[in-house]
């Protein structure tokens, strides 16, 4: 079965959005490095998983970025979350409707290889751990306080470190694994 990975961006006080929604508090955070250890992230997906707000705005914007990003950001398929969206003309993409852990359990059973990607969007982001079905969190913490925000975990769950990148700008990578089947299944009550 292939591997859920979250990433996310985190303040160094625990937020990955701040309550006002703004964008750009992550620049704090960005070296070469960095882009360098977030590429091979993006670039070695089997398939993007994203809410529809996300979605909506990468769609804006990665069709005419320049950049190492821009192609796979472009170019790898993408599941966008959504029972409202009609469609999703940034592709290749599809939409998935209705239950959340049903269609992730699907996906993972039906990707031979590589990993399902989910980035972007506290909501679903928050979503998705609820369902206990995340593999892999790959967290980078920034060196900025936000003072107040959206946090991604809303109650206790236990994972275990495998990896700690640090980087140039200050911003640290955290990698981590669920510990056993039932710490998720029991994080998703």
């Amino acid at each position: 079965m292939t591997a859920l990975v979250l990433k996310m961006s985190v303040s160094l006080d625990g937020y990955v959005a701040p309550l006002d929604g703004s964008s750009g508090w992550e620049a704090a955070g960005r070296s070469e490095d960095g882009a360098r250890w977030t590429l091979e992230t993006v670039r070695n997906a089997r398939t993007h998983l994203i809410g529809a707000a996300t979605y909506l705005r990468w769609a804006e914007f990665w069709p005419t970025a320049p950049g190492p990003f821009a192609a796979p950001m472009n170019e790898i398929p993408k599941v966008v979350f959504s029972d409202s969206l009609a469609a999703a003309d940034w592709g290749p993409a599809t939409i998935a409707r209705g239950d959340l852990a049903a269609t992730v359990t699907r996906l993972k059973q039906e990707q031979p290889d590589g990993y399902l990607l989910a980035q972007g969007g506290v909501r679903f982001a928050r979503s998705l751990v609820e369902t206990g079905l995340i593999d892999e969190y790959r967290l980078v913490t920034h060196p900025i306080i936000l003072g107040a925000g959206e946090p991604l975990f809303t109650r206790p769950l236990t994972i275990e470190p495998l990896s700690t990148t640090a980087f140039s700008s200050g911003a640290v990578a955290h990698v981590f694994t669920a510990t056993a089947v039932e710490g998720r299944a029991s994080a998703a009550r």
